[in-house]
């Protein structure tokens, strides 16, 4: 389950709760009546997301554009999560996300679980990776590194995945149908659970585990795989994406029921529902996905080889530039 789309469906799902959220409490605001029956405090009715959308759905403005980086940070709408999913104690998957609520965009950055970063008196080669400094400084800790990593980019909330709930979502929305581009098998039997994976070629609906699977697959045990590598792999998360998109807003509440309890997150209520407000209308056009640029290298520390994703500074910045529509002249 190490793959960054796991975080990024939770964290949509993140999304449509504060949708709902800032659905309510306008409909309520403003006096607006949808149905009568409720139930766990949220109104109950088939249409719902459609009687909400039509009532509160306002249309996106323009980008504004800003001559420095500085001057964005200081006048722009945007409000960045920082998403991490948990390995014990190590942050397995780590995502930037910008929400901005003028154009309701959400720009997302995946951040290498090995991109390499030195703090002060940690000099061993595992803890030159980012993925330890959680171990050392918390949440806080790794919102700070990622900060520094992407020019100091204010950070204002952070989101944790509980991996434990993914499975359920997908299997409470009824599954994710796919296109599978070959028949994928895999076994491992020292792993703890042990992993069996045994998916055919086709379009076809995937149930919770087996939507996993897809994702989790890289190669059989005979070390063949996709033939275009991890784009490959990419392809299919991104079917898994577009595909529960589709079907989430017709569970709005029982997703929120069940999918809510497993993020960790310091977005209050009141935030919530002020970024719901904003939110409604985004749709899967609206989300950009990339990767801190940079490359692989090895590197030795203690007479130790270690593989590191090296970030290329000035490639990050003109990535996070364009993402806050900054024009050089």
């Amino acid at each position: 389950m190490k793959t960054f789309i796991k975080v990024f469906i939770v964290s949509f799902l993140f999304f449509i709760v504060a949708y709902y959220l800032g659905g309510f409490s306008y409909i309520k605001d403003q006096g607006l009546s949808v149905k009568d029956n409720y139930d766990f405090g949220f109104y109950q009715a088939e249409n719902i997301p459609d009687i909400i959308l039509s009532k509160i759905k306002t249309e996106a403005k323009e980008d504004k554009t800003f001559t420095s980086l500085e001057e964005a940070k200081e006048l722009s709408s945007r409000v960045n999560f920082l998403i991490v999913g948990m390995e014990d104690v190590r942050t397995d998957t780590i995502i930037f996300a910008s929400f901005n609520k003028d154009t309701k965009n959400i720009d997302m950055i995946s951040i290498p679980r090995d991109t390499y970063v030195h703090r002060k008196g940690h000099n061993r080669g595992e803890e030159r990776k980012i993925n330890s400094v959680y171990n050392d400084h918390g949440i806080e800790g790794v919102k700070r590194t990622v900060s520094y990593i992407l020019g100091d980019i204010p950070i204002h909330h952070h989101i944790i995945l509980d991996y434990k709930g993914v499975r359920n979502i997908i299997d409470l929305v009824g599954g994710v149908e796919v296109d599978i581009p070959r028949n994928m098998k895999y076994e491992d039997h020292t792993a703890d659970p042990p992993v069996y994976i045994d998916l055919k070629k086709g379009r076809q609906v995937l149930d919770g585990k087996k939507a996993l699977d897809f994702i989790r697959w890289r190669k059989d045990n005979r070390n063949k795989g996709y033939i275009d590598g991890d784009l490959g792999r990419v392809k299919a998360q991104q079917q898994i994406i577009k595909s529960l998109a589709a079907k989430v807003k017709d569970n709005l509440v029982n997703i929120i029921i069940s999918g809510f309890k497993h993020v960790k997150t310091d977005v209050n209520l009141l935030d919530a529902i002020g970024y719901g407000r904003d939110a409604i209308g985004i749709d899967e056009d609206n989300m950009h996905f990339s990767t801190l640029p940079g490359e692989a290298e090895s590197r030795i520390y203690n007479r130790k080889l270690f593989s590191y994703f090296i970030y290329n500074k000035s490639e990050v910045m003109k990535l996070v530039e364009e993402i806050y529509n900054v024009v050089n002249n």
